[in-house]
């Protein structure tokens, strides 16, 4: 086995693979970039080599930085986990000509697979169903016009090397096609380096189902049953489980040979997941992913296979340690994504520091985390900070143990989305097994996962500056919580005792809001830099107008009008760096 393994990447999927290396007996290695200096996944393994600054491109990104580090820490192997380089294709092989060996499927696999057109040529020949559509790029907008005539409105648009939601628009009619191309095209070049497109059909409101395989360098090659994901927004997950609460036995035993076959028809090995649509009865093939998952925990909750330890067996030559027949389900598991985002202003990202950190735990819980205390969220990186993942018989069963969990999570101050996955849990729709898109597209049931308001008004005019204060109190012995606004000095709850350690002022700043009420500033909801500007000085615009693209943690975000008006004053300029509550333009 491996002695020593490179970590190519950072947060939660870094520490999972540095735990399986040490219960493996493998001595791990991490990398960081220089805003990452005192991250756990740094802690977390045995060594650690600064690659280069905050920018992903200048580090996580950096081929040569990699690889550099490997050769100065001696590892026979790279993990790259998921993301950044997990699917590079010229990583791959240039670590194979230094000498190093990628814990992942060769190169001519991710080549395959990573090319969405190609991979559904491979799917075609090799007799798996593919989503109506384009087998090659469009060249232009024309021949996009072509290929989506051919498949049928609505359709979507979607980078060649794309993947996690990013390079993905959807054209409902032709004159929503060149807006939707252009999109596409500017997120695969800025996120893949491809402005490659195109066009396949857009299946409205399916499951989003996945399988899991697992393929060894000896031709043995196993699924471990199925994920539903269909629970996204902007198509990009937010909560995953296992096993599919739509899928059958019969469908179950289609869809795993649709995705075996699907590894074979690649010479695939290591870890993989073939993605698919369920439509009704109906099973699309819709991409392969050549890395480990996200989602990977719910299949190891309901299996008992460690993914990550048989995806380094398998890099070192091993066979896999089971057959199909040992595949069994047990259970049911459910993953929730805990973004640092505010779902109830449309999901916007809301990176930010972190002072209180306290993980939920008890039977059938898993988190597995990327932050502490004291850490820093950065606009630079994804928006996801953890996943709490749980198991119980069944899916209702695991749906309360996951409410109490979510119950037990304490994150202050970021933003994350707890609330959002509180509330959504509770309805009608996720009991039915429902993908919940009715919700999760409505902007006006977004705001109903908002967090409570717990910040304190600001004093009028002459009045004195006020705090909260925590007391504990006891009424015929029964234990009351009571918070008590009052004056900074000099002021307690009659009757009440302080709690433990006191009483504790803290002080809220009112949020800076996006010119809601009536306004007229309109102020960012978010940290990040301004992409595109799409008025001036002067303009007229409607309530819901584009103003603005933010792009923060990996995403476009539209900035629209608050309300209708003249647009008096514009504060920004494309490439503008902007912080939550900076003006962007008055409405008057």
């Amino acid at each position: 086995m491996f002695s020593k393994i490179l970590i190519a990447n950072r947060g939660e999927i870094a520490i999972r693979v540095a735990r399986a290396c040490k219960e493996m007996g493998i001595t791990s290695v991490a990398v960081y970039s220089e805003a990452d200096r005192d991250a756990p996944h740094v802690k977390a393994c045995d060594e650690a080599f600064l690659i280069g600054p905050a920018v992903p491109a200048e580090s996580y990104l950096s081929i040569e930085k990699i690889i550099q580090a490997a050769k100065d820490s001696g590892a026979e192997a790279v993990h790259p986990g998921y993301g950044f380089l997990a699917e590079n294709a010229d990583f791959a092989r240039a670590l194979e000509d230094a000498g190093i060996v990628f814990i992942g499927p060769p190169a001519s696999a991710i080549d395959a697979m990573g090319s969405k057109t190609m991979a559904r040529e491979v799917m075609e020949k090799a007799g798996v169903p593919i989503v109506p559509g384009a087998t090659e790029p469009a060249k232009d907008l024309d021949e996009a016009r072509a290929q989506a005539e051919a498949a049928g409105y609505p359709v979507a648009c979607k980078a060649v090397g794309g993947g996690g939601g990013k390079g993905f628009r959807v054209a409902m009619t032709p004159d929503d096609l060149q807006e939707a191309f252009e999109g596409s095209g500017r997120e695969g070049m800025k996120f893949f380096n491809d402005d490659r497109v195109y066009i396949e059909r857009y299946l409205e409101d399916p499951r989003h189902v996945e399988v899991q395989v697992l393929a060894d360098k000896h031709g043995n090659v196993i699924h471990l049953a199925e994920r539903d994901c269909s629970i996204q927004r902007r198509h990009q997950k937010l909560i995953e489980e296992a096993p599919g609460p739509h899928v059958d036995e019969e469908m179950r035993e289609r869809i795993g040979k649709i995705a075996t076959d699907a590894a074979r028809a690649v010479g695939y090995f290591s870890a993989g997941t073939i993605e698919g649509m369920q439509h009704g009865d109906e099973y699309f093939f819709l991409e392969m992913n050549t890395r480990v998952q996200v989602e990977h925990c719910v299949t190891e909750e309901i299996t008992g296979v460690d993914i990550v330890r048989e995806q380094i067996k398998i890099a070192y030559g091993e066979e896999l340690s089971l057959k199909q027949e040992d595949v069994k389900i047990d259970g049911w598991a459910i993953e929730c994504r805990i973004n640092a985002e505010k779902a109830h202003m449309n999901f916007a990202p809301a990176p930010g520091p972190i002072e209180v950190y306290d993980e939920p735990s008890g039977p059938g819980v898993r988190v597995d985390s990327g932050v502490k205390a004291g850490s820093e969220v950065t606009p630079m990186y994804d928006p996801m900070v953890a996943k709490l993942i749980v198991w119980d018989k069944d899916r209702e069963a695991a749906t309360r143990r996951m409410l109490r969990a979510l119950d037990e999570y304490e994150i202050a101050p970021l933003s994350t989305l707890i609330p959002f996955h509180k509330t959504i849990l509770r309805t009608e729709q996720w009991a039915r097994g429902e993908t919940c898109k009715d919700l999760t597209e409505d902007k006006k049931w977004l705001k109903t996962t908002a967090p409570e308001d717990t910040s304190i008004p600001e004093p009028a005019d002459g009045e004195a500056e006020k705090v909260a204060r925590d007391y504990l109190v006891e009424v015929s012995g029964k234990r009351f919580d009571v918070k008590v606004i009052g004056e900074a000095t000099g002021f307690a709850a009659a009757g009440a005792a302080p709690g433990a350690g006191g009483p504790k002022p803290k002080r809220e700043k009112r949020a800076g809001g996006g010119g809601g009420g009536g306004g007229p500033v309109l102020a960012s909801p978010l940290q990040g830099s301004i992409f595109k500007l799409e008025v001036a000085e002067g303009a007229e615009v409607a309530e819901g107008d584009l103003i603005c693209v933010i792009e923060a943690m990996k995403m476009e975000n539209e900035i629209t009008a608050h309300k209708a008006g003249k647009v008096t004053k514009v504060s920004i300029s494309v490439g503008d760096a902007v912080a939550s509550g900076d003006p962007l333009v008055t409405i008057e």
